[in-house]
């Protein structure tokens, strides 16, 4: 088996901040929670909230998305031309995708490539993690529940926070664009 990340790594770019892109540009009302999300940034970067906390209140936008199902669909319409080819070139069908992205946000995309996904328990009308962000460590904590640690050939991300799963891997790759590095 093969794992992945997400975002940055096998998507070119960060898939939560393009979908809320791609959500402000069509509701402009959601600019009033700009403060909140400001100050949930600040406050995560002074060290004084979690960063599934920041993350809960960044995501309460979701609450403001009369349609969220139909937003995603249409998301990843427009935006399934971002995953990177050298991905598609390589894929296998027991590749797992690992992210700390919103499982729902991923899931519909995950289904199309046909392969398996670990990503954050995010609640999609309210924004509410209901476990930890699926980041570092808790990587590592969620894969081990059902997987063989043992059984991932190579893994690949372009973030050394991923570094706790990446020792599991017979061979870990940094990925920096379309570039492949040996970790």
């Amino acid at each position: 088996m093969n794992v992945y990340d997400w975002d940055k790594t096998i998507y070119d770019g960060d898939s939560s901040i393009d979908f809320y892109k791609f959500n402000v540009k069509r509701h402009k009302r959601l600019a009033k929670l700009w403060p909140a999300q400001v100050k949930a940034a600040a406050d995560y970067k002074r060290g004084k909230i979690t960063k599934t906390e920041m993350k809960t209140q960044f995501y309460r936008y979701f609450s403001e998305i009369d349609d969220i199902d139909n937003a995603v669909l249409e998301f990843w319409a427009i935006n399934k031309h971002k995953i990177k080819p050298w991905y598609m070139e390589q894929r296998r069908d027991d590749d797992l995708i690992i992210s700390a992205s919103p499982e729902f946000l991923l899931e519909p995309i995950i289904k199309e490539l046909g392969v398996q996904l670990i990503a954050s328990d995010v609640d999609k009308h309210t924004g509410v993690h209901r476990q930890e962000n699926c980041y570092g460590v808790e990587k590592v904590r969620r894969m081990e529940k059902l997987y063989d640690m043992n059984a991932m050939e190579y893994f690949y991300s372009d973030s050394y926070s991923d570094d706790p799963l990446a020792q599991y891997a017979q061979q870990s790759f940094l990925v920096k664009g379309n570039e492949l590095k040996n970790w």
